[in-house]
């Protein structure tokens, strides 16, 4: 089975990296981009269930204080 886990910052948390990118963006002349967001995806095969897999992002993939994560069955 293959699952893949979407892990981004929670609202108001601060995002170095998505703000280095609007920063960016903006210099170059977009103009109209208003926000900018970093997420980081793992794609994880292998005999589990979607609670192991939960589990797995609380337990390591994933801070429970500033990111949220999302999980999906691919195959």
């Amino acid at each position: 089975m293959l699952f893949e886990v979407r892990i981004a910052y929670k609202p108001r948390v601060q995002d170095s990296e998505g703000e280095s990118a609007l920063k960016g963006l903006q210099t170059l002349g977009f103009k109209n981009v208003e926000s900018v967001g970093t997420a980081k995806v793992y794609r994880i095969e292998g005999d589990h269930s979607k609670e192991e897999i939960e589990e797995m992002c609380k337990r390591l993939l994933a801070n429970p204080v500033s990111q949220n994560f999302e999980i999906e069955e691919i195959e």
